[in-house]
Parts: structure tokens; C-alpha cells; sequence
């Protein structure tokens, strides 16, 4: 005899000898096949249809609403360690210094202005020139002064309507580049460069662009739903996004999420966020914490620590074509 058929024997005998064997048979293959299985933390039921979920931790199942109820005061401290251990985690990734910036200047090789006038995207080569380094001026051999109609850094000759401005842009979209992608948002945002306004559009934009990595089009998504523009009004989404715009290092999205913690009364970690941004040459953020010494939720020397942080940055991204430039203080020069 073989050994499939001596093992067909035994489960032939054993389904004459006790009928639920083939219960039990049935239940190992349905687990076998179907790796979805779940048992009630109440009554420890099994099956597929075991959905009824903690609506606080999402982690034990029951098989229905009477279960989860009797369950509710066994279960009550293990969700609130879980849940305080999830914030635990998600906090010290929150607060934790920003990864440092792919920003120096590719001319001049200084620390890119966090301030929107601090840098200007070059649609022609996909790179961000601070505004020192767009706004100096070029001279020939000769030593003269020569019309500065080109990128500063690859030289292309720099468009000179509004339809060479969006065909340029374009191109970079084409590409997948994400500032390029925000740009075009932006554009649609405000009706700009002949683009009809469409907010729903430049929604959708700013999301291609977050999901490339670019942090400011996380913040323009969070703007998107904290003020309605293109979406229903949605305050967890918004802090969502601003969560992951802060993460990856954007000061006014940070800015945003301090004073989210402002309008809650939670003084702690709005000054977290404040100081973070300070350090990363957000002046609001600076602004935000003197005002809340003055009011007495935060201390001197919490407002100094800042202060100096902030001051290390300036030094840091200062230069005499920087200064020269923020006299225009004009829109030539941002990146959105």
C-alpha cells in the first residue's frame, strides 16, 4: 500500500469513527487557504468574518458589537499603552531635527534662504539659484556689464513671455520634476501665465508633486484642506500633511502645526515647533515665541536659545549679493 492511500485510509476511517473530524479537516484547509483568519478577543471565536475592530488601537477584532462591549474594560489598558506608544514613536519622529536640505546654491554654494524671495526655480535646468546669484550681474572678459538675459547657472536664455514661460516649465513636468509639478499648480491656484483657476487642479498637483518628496507641495496640500481650496474643509488632513511637510523639513508648515498646538492650549508643543522653525530661519516662528514669553507660556530662556539658533542662521545663508537682492523683494525671485 502507498503511502497516499494509507494516509486516505486513515481519514476515511476517522470519518466514519467521528463526524467532526471533518470539521476540523475543513477548518485546516479554510485556514490553509485563506491566511485572513481571525479570533474574537472576547470570546476567542474564529473566522474570516472577524471585523468588528477596536475603533481606538485597531488591533484586536471581535465578532460582534456585544463582544467589543464585554471585552471593553480588559481591553482599556493595553489601548491606551498601545496608543500611547504609537505617539511616543510618532512624536520623536516629528520633533526631531529636520533632515539637512539638498538647498545650497549651486553658484555660490550658501545655505538657500528659507524665505520664498530666497531662491528662484530655473524651469530650463530643474535647479533653485538663490536670489543673490539670479539678481548679480554678469560681465563680459572686458570687465563690462553685460544684459543678463540667461540662467545663471546653465546659461539657456531665459523666456521672455508668459506662453515661453509655461512651455519651459512644461518640459520639466514632463520629466517628473516635482517643483516643477508644484509650479504648475501654483499657476492653476491663481489663474497665472493664462491658466484658467482651478483649485481642484492645482490640488491635484500639489499631490503628484508631495508624492515626488517635495516638501512645499505637502504644506500647499495642507493649506488645500485647512482653508477649503478645491476640497471640503477637513483639520486632520490638513494637519496631516503639514505633519509630513515638517518632517521632511519645510519651516511654514511647521510654523502651521505650532500654531495648531496655539488654538488647543498645548503651549509645549507649539514651542517645539516654533523653535525648529526659528532654527531653520522661519522669522514667524521667532516672532511666535517672543510673543509667547511675553505672555508668559514660554521662558527667557527659551526665547534666547531661539533667538541665537535663529541668528546662526542668518549668518549662515548672508551674503552682499543676497542683501542687494532682497531690496527688490520681488516675485521674479521666488520658488513656490
Amino acid at each position: 500500500m502507498s503511502m497516499s492511500d494509507c494516509c486516505k485510509d486513515v481519514v476515511k476511517g476517522a470519518s466514519k469513527s467521528n463526524d467532526n473530524t471533518l470539521e476540523v479537516i475543513e477548518q485546516l484547509q479554510t485556514r490553509t487557504a485563506d491566511n485572513t483568519v481571525s479570533v474574537c478577543a472576547n470570546c476567542g471565536k474564529e473566522g474570516t468574518n472577524i471585523n468588528n475592530i477596536c475603533n481606538k488601537c485597531k488591533q484586536v477584532k471581535y465578532c460582534n458589537a456585544a463582544c467589543k462591549k464585554k471585552h471593553r474594560h480588559k481591553h482599556k489598558k493595553d489601548c491606551e499603552d498601545h496608543l500611547k506608544q504609537i505617539t511616543d514613536e510618532h512624536d520623536e519622529e516629528l520633533f526631531k531635527e529636520p533632515p539637512p536640505k539638498d538647498g545650497d546654491c549651486p553658484i555660490c554654494f550658501l545655505r538657500i534662504p528659507s524665505i520664498d524671495t530666497g531662491g528662484k526655480y530655473m524651469s530650463c535646468c530643474g535647479k533653485i539659484i538663490c536670489s543673490g546669484c539670479a539678481h548679480a550681474p554678469v560681465f563680459d572678459n572686458q570687465g563690462n556689464e553685460v544684459n543678463n538675459q540667461k540662467c545663471a547657472f546653465c546659461r539657456t536664455p531665459l523666456p521672455t513671455s508668459d506662453e515661453g514661460v509655461v512651455q519651459i516649465n512644461k518640459k520639466r513636468v514632463a520629466v517628473d520634476d516635482a517643483i516643477a509639478i508644484n509650479c504648475l499648480g501654483f499657476y492653476y491656484y491663481n489663474g497665472k501665465y493664462g491658466f484658467p483657476k482651478d483649485q481642484t487642479k492645482a490640488l491635484e498637483l500639489y499631490h503628484r508633486a508631495a508624492e515626488l518628496g517635495y516638501a512645499k507641495a505637502y504644506t500647499n496640500v495642507g493649506c488645500a484642506y485647512e482653508l477649503g481650496h478645491g476640497v471640503e474643509v477637513d483639520e486632520e488632513k490638513a494637519t496631516h500633511y503639514y505633519e509630513l511637510a515638517a518632517m521632511r523639513g519645510d519651516e511654514r508648515a511647521r510654523y502651521n502645526l505650532g500654531n495648531e498646538e496655539i488654538r488647543a492650549g498645548n503651549y509645549d508643543r507649539a514651542l517645539k515647533h516654533y523653535v525648529i522653525a526659528a532654527g531653520s530661519g522661519y522669522a514667524d516662528s521667532l516672532d511666535a515665541i517672543k510673543q509667547m514669553y511675553t505672555k508668559g507660556d514660554a521662558t527667557k530662556e527659551d526665547y534666547t536659545k531661539a533667538l541665537q539658533s535663529y541668528q546662526t542662521y542668518l549668518g549662515e545663508i548672508k551674503s552682499k549679493q543676497r542683501d542687494e537682492a532682497a531690496a527688490f523683494d520681488s516675485e521674479e525671485y521666488q520658488y513656490y
